[in-house]
C-alpha cells in the first residue's frame, strides 16, 4: 500500500528531465519545481504515467499539489526530488484528497468522511467505471463543500480508484 504524502505550492519551473543517457525517452519526463511561498521548494519528476487530475495542463505560475510515495527512496539532495504519482492543479470550488479510505470511508488521517450518493461517479484512472467496493482502498476524491466537523463530511463530485 502506498502512503501518500503531498506538497503544495506554485510551479516556478518546468524543464525536460533525462533518465537515460541514450536520449530515447527525451521529452517524456519533466522536472517541475514547486515553491510553497515560505522558502520551501520541491522538485517533482513527472513521468508519462503520472496521473493529472482532470487531465489538467500545468504551467509556470499555477498552484499545484503533488503526491508522492512517502516510503519510496529519494536522493539526498536539496531541494528534495520526488517521483510525482499524482498531480492536482488547484481549481476554485474544487478540493481533492488522495488517501486510503477505511471501511467507514474515513481517510487515514481521520480528516474526511465520504457520504456517497447514487449519482457519485466512481471511476478507474483510465476513466472506466469501477464496479466493486471502494472501502479499504487508495482513492482520489474530488469534492466541493464539506462540513466543519471532524472528520469533515462531504458528498464527492467524483471518486477515482487507484488500483
Amino acid at each position: 500500500m502506498v502512503k501518500y504524502q503531498s506538497f503544495s505550492g506554485t510551479v516556478t519551473m518546468i524543464s525536460d528531465f533525462s533518465i537515460t543517457p541514450s536520449g530515447e525517452n527525451e521529452g517524456c519526463y519533466k522536472l517541475m519545481s514547486v515553491n510553497d511561498g515560505s522558502g520551501r521548494q520541491v522538485n517533482f519528476v513527472v513521468e508519462p504515467k503520472t496521473y493529472f487530475v482532470e487531465q489538467a495542463m500545468v504551467g509556470v505560475g499555477d498552484r499545484v499539489t503533488g503526491y508522492y510515495d512517502a516510503d519510496a527512496p529519494v536522493p539526498l539532495i536539496y531541494p528534495p526530488q520526488y517521483r510525482a504519482l499524482i498531480m492536482v492543479k488547484e481549481t476554485s470550488g474544487q478540493n481533492v484528497k488522495v488517501d486510503f479510505f477505511n471501511r467507514q470511508l474515513v481517510s487515514s488521517d481521520g480528516m474526511l468522511k465520504l457520504n456517497l450518493s447514487p449519482g457519485t461517479p466512481i471511476l478507474l484512472e483510465n476513466g472506466q467505471r469501477f464496479t466493486k467496493s471502494i472501502v479499504n482502498r487508495n482513492l482520489i476524491v474530488v469534492y466541493g463543500p464539506s462540513t466543519f466537523s471532524i472528520p469533515a463530511q462531504t458528498t464527492p463530485y467524483r471518486i477515482i480508484v487507484i488500483c
